[in-house]
This record gives C-alpha cells, sequence and structure tokens, in this order.
C-alpha cells in the first residue's frame, strides 16, 4: 500500500502491472480490457500514459478516457480503472 515512486512514468508502469494482475487473477489478459479510465492530476502526462501503454497492450488499444482530478489518495499522480470482457 505504498506508491512505488513520485515519478510518473513508475507510477503509470505500476498502474498496468496492478491492472495486468487482478485480470490474469480473473482469468483474462490487459487484452481483455474494453474500456480504461485515466484519472492524472495533470492532463498534460496524458501522452506518457499512450507511450507506456503500448509496451503493455496490443493494437487495437481499448477505449480510454482521462480525466483531470485535483489529487488522488496517497498523492498518487495517476489511478486507473478498467472494463474487462472475457468470452
Amino acid at each position: 500500500m505504498e506508491m512505488v515512486s513520485d515519478n510518473i512514468d513508475d507510477q503509470i508502469r505500476q498502474v498496468f502491472e496492478n491492472l495486468k494482475s487482478v485480470c490474469e487473477a480473473s482469468g483474462g489478459n490487459l487484452n481483455d480490457i474494453v474500456k480504461l479510465n485515466v484519472f492524472l492530476t495533470d492532463l498534460i502526462n496524458f501522452s506518457k500514459v499512450n507511450e507506456i501503454m503500448a509496451g503493455y497492450f496490443d493494437e487495437p488499444y481499448p477505449a480510454r478516457a482521462a480525466v483531470g482530478v485535483k489529487e488522488l489518495p496517497r498523492a498518487a499522480l495517476v489511478e486507473m480503472d478498467a472494463i474487462m470482457v472475457i468470452s
């Protein structure tokens, strides 16, 4: 329950690793995600999310929405939630 780092790139990677673990525990993988919501304390970092995301997902990428928020728990810089469909 601690932040991996105060670096946005590290936090983005950790969020994707966490999502990956949840997907795999549910019998799926990241490519089963159809909708991804990204919450950022600074929307300028959305391009970094897209860049790092390319290393975790195969195309076509899931639909995404970026939401700018004032703050996140534990002073995080990024948080995500996703909808996954397993067929």
